[in-house]
């Protein structure tokens, strides 16, 4: 239980207006992006977890969960390992935690550890989509929004983005 108690440690000190802004309009460019072409197009390009993607890539640019990379590839494994799972085991309890395990080991194992697409397999398990999910909207969607945060983060801040490919 000791554990459990904080280590007294101050609140990581608040971010300055300008980022919180960066990040918010960063975010509202990219969602609009996807979902304003999958609505287009007539495609599904938006999953749940692209939100969680905004906060990283737009509020925490140059951490390496943050990086291209590991925002495509974490997506395209997460959501190929939940595709693999359902369709050799079935919609069961135990099949959507061995994905998610599976999901986070394989992003482990290749560098590209996306903490938001460790909830792929679970929108895997619920949709249970067809192998056309890993294209629309997992890649598709995934590389837009890379994109949209290499051309926004590049403008909006004088750091460079991605910090490695």
């Amino acid at each position: 239980m000791k554990k459990l108690r904080d280590d007294t440690a101050a609140l990581p000190p608040r971010p300055h207006l300008r980022q919180v802004f960066i990040a918010w309009l960063g975010g509202v460019i990219a969602i609009a992006a996807i979902a304003g072409l999958g609505d287009v197009l007539t495609l599904s390009l938006l999953l749940g977890s692209f939100g969680a993607s905004c906060v990283l890539v737009f509020g925490f640019p140059d951490v390496p969960f943050s990086q291209p990379r590991n925002v495509v590839f974490g997506h395209l494994l997460s959501t190929f390992t939940g595709l693999v799972f359902l369709n050799l085991c079935g919609p069961h309890w135990w099949a959507v935690a061995l994905a998610v395990g599976s999901a986070i080991a394989l992003m482990m194992l290749t560098r590209t550890v996306h903490p938001p697409a460790g909830s792929n397999p679970v929108i895997v398990f619920l949709a249970q989509p067809s192998w056309d999910f890993l294209l629309y909207p997992t890649l598709s969607g995934a590389v837009l929004l890379t994109v949209v945060a290499l051309v926004y983060n590049n403008a909006s801040r004088k750091a460079r983005y991605p910090t490695y490919w």
